[in-house]
């Protein structure tokens, strides 16, 4: 049942780095770690579920949030070292400072340049 998990190279941690892409667009939304439960799980539940390295613990992409990943493929690349995920993101936003992508900074002219707004202010998503 878990031959496909024994593929994966996974790091010195048990983990092995995820993209989150968004399936229609191909829009790479997040970059996160999974361990070998949380990628069972993913492909279980066929939502994204990651490692949180802060948390140490199962991060479940919008457990506090809302904003929750359908997930529709996961792939292997060819080294089997990294996991693509293509998915769908309710509700819009991926990242945690409000905004769709994490990938929001841009370099112009060696200064890093913000080219997406937030579309929810995380105090507002993430009441603690």
């Amino acid at each position: 049942m878990s031959d496909w998990l024994d593929a994966i190279k996974w790091d010195a941690q048990g983990l092995v780095p995820a993209i989150a892409q968004d399936a229609a667009s191909g829009e790479i939304l997040m970059v996160a770690w999974m361990n070998r439960e949380a990628l069972e799980e993913t492909a279980r539940t066929l939502r994204g579920v990651y490692w949180s390295r802060s948390r140490n613990r199962l991060w479940r992409k919008g457990e506090e949030s809302g904003y929750v990943q359908n997930v529709s493929e996961i792939r292997l690349d060819c080294d089997s070292d990294v996991v693509l995920l293509k998915i769908e993101q309710l509700g819009g936003i991926a990242c945690h400072t409000g905004r769709r992508s994490c990938f929001f900074q841009k370099l112009e002219n060696d200064h890093w340049m913000t080219t997406a707004p937030v579309l929810k202010n995380p105090d507002e998503i993430y009441r603690k």
